[in-house]
């Protein structure tokens, strides 16, 4: 028997024998045996990947870690739906025998992740939130998530998302609520917010979301992890519960959630592009972020918007990432972009997030092709239909405005400001609170401006608390230099050990 033969049989028998037992850590590896050493789980993409390229590790030792703790806190958070372990460890063992044979899928090869519930996945239910399509398992994947398919992620559940992604908290009538892992008296945001929830839990190193009023923000925000919001244009909406077609379209963006602002970049660049499927996505060049010279950048920043006064906490932690900011020889400089309040009052009358879906006739017409007859949605009942003539008016009034807003960058090169006034919200304060309160992130949906989330720091409870930055129109590179710039200097937080313990 030869050397190769040979090397495949051990790794088959390894892997077989993986499968035969409880997912856990196959100890063929010694590597991670030592209790001091950091848990595979809480590793990067970036790292994953390694590890798993050198065969320090298997994708099915990385797939069990994250399996396992899914399993550990998902009761509680009630994160990921639609969850497959055993599939997904199947999946695991083929990418280690595809691997030791020399076929490499890509740089995600054998690294497991989620995938947000309002997306189809092939085999997979794909519900949007929405009851009609409780059992519904699409024939085909939407174009991100076969895009990260094609580069060899393995696709451990659905993640929780309120129904059609309309809402910033996250529940529906299929799957219930989600909880926030830091407190489960809170919500962890929406619509992203079991992606959210799950990546800050460690059950998960990534997970594809979506953001039409903040949806990716947001959580990012209330759970204490990364995410990015690319320009209006830049990721296919192909596939997702909300896509290309109608008024609203511009509003929602596809964008990435991970624990460090490297994943996102690394994510970013594998899910967007045109798919001659979305007639939205343009061939705009991505720019490689570690060739932004920060010390060139007028760096903008204001922390009160003038309609939600932001908290004592987020006050201090965006100043002292303007003082860092400051500090390395960066230009900076207050500016809240003329007539912004004024501004806000059209994005106010959009609706957000229904946006222009003609006082909900866009939903109600998803409701009809999901085969929902019961809704969560009980708003849309008391929406007023605008007439054509004053639809024609507000789309005109956006136009203007966006027209108007894009003068900002004629003096600044990279905004910096608040994700929200407050940290995470309590469930019982859902009802009471209005679209303003997510005025900081709103604004930039209508305008469709890229912005980075990263974590800037914890309120006086413990609770996350995430500091937003801007660029302009296609200049990602700008926000996830800053992003990463910001990230190096106030540290990578530990999510897990600082969070409250689960129910048992």
């Amino acid at each position: 028997m030869n050397n190769s033969r040979r090397a495949l049989l051990k790794s088959s028998l390894i892997t077989a024998i993986g499968l035969a037992i409880k997912p856990s850590f196959v100890k063929a590896n010694t590597l991670f045996v030592d209790k001091q050493s950091t848990k595979l789980n809480q590793h990067s993409i970036q790292q994953l990947s390694e590890l798993i390229h050198k065969k320090e590790v298997s994708s099915y030792e990385v797939v069990s870690a994250f399996v396992n703790r899914i399993e550990e806190v998902n009761p509680s958070l009630n994160a990921v739906v639609a969850f497959r372990p055993k599939e997904a460890l199947k999946e695991a063992t083929k990418a280690d025998i595809a691997l030791s044979n020399g076929n490499n899928s890509g740089v995600l090869h054998g690294i497991p992740c989620t995938i947000k519930d309002s997306f189809d996945t092939e085999g997979i239910i794909s519900t949007g939130g929405t009851l009609g399509r409780a059992h519904f398992i699409p024939n085909k994947n939407a174009t991100v998530v076969q895009r990260i398919k094609n580069e060899g992620a393995i696709i451990m559940g659905k993640t929780n998302t309120p129904e059609f992604t309309m809402s910033f908290f996250t529940h529906n009538l299929v799957y219930g609520k989600t909880y926030n892992p830091y407190d489960l008296t809170r919500s962890p945001g929406g619509s992203s917010g079991g992606a959210a929830a799950i990546i800050a839990a460690g059950g998960s190193p990534f997970d594809i979301g979506t953001d039409t009023g903040g949806s990716i923000r947001f959580p990012a925000h209330c759970c204490g992890i990364v995410g990015l919001k690319p320009t209006a244009g830049r990721v296919p909406r192909t596939g997702h519960i909300v896509d290309y077609v109608g008024l609203s379209q511009s509003l929602t963006q596809v964008g990435p959630l991970a624990k460090t602002v490297e994943d996102l970049n690394l994510l970013y660049k594998i899910i967007a592009g045109v798919d001659n499927i979305d007639p939205y996505v343009y061939p705009a060049p991505i720019l490689d972020f570690r060739k932004v010279d920060l010390k060139k950048l007028r760096t903008a920043f204001y922390i009160d918007n003038g309609v939600v006064k932001p908290s004592a906490d987020t006050y201090n932690i965006i100043q002292k990432a303007i003082s860092i900011i400051s500090k390395a020889g960066i230009a900076v400089k207050e500016d809240l972009p003329t007539g912004f309040k004024n501004q806000l009052e059209i994005v106010d009358d959009l609706n957000i997030p229904v946006g222009f879906l003609t006082a909900g006739g866009g939903l109600k017409r998803l409701l009809d092709k999901s085969r929902t007859t019961e809704t969560s949605l009980g708003w849309l009942s008391d929406l007023k239909v605008p007439t054509s003539n004053e639809l024609g008016k507000l789309q005109e009034r956006v136009d203007v405005m966006r027209s108007e807003m894009l003068a900002f960058w004629k003096n600044s090169d990279v905004l910096i400001c608040p994700v929200s006034a407050m940290p995470a919200p309590l469930w019982t304060a859902e009802a009471a609170l209005s679209q303003d309160y997510f005025s900081y992130t709103n604004i930039y949906n209508t305008l469709g401006w890229p912005c980075v989330v990263i974590r800037g720091g914890s309120s006086a409870e413990g609770l996350p608390i995430g500091i937003q930055i801007v660029a302009p129109p296609w200049r990602e590179d700008i926000c996830l230099s800053m992003a990463k710039f910001l990230e190096t200097e106030l540290g990578q937080f530990d999510n897990e050990s600082s969070m409250k313990k689960f129910k048992s």
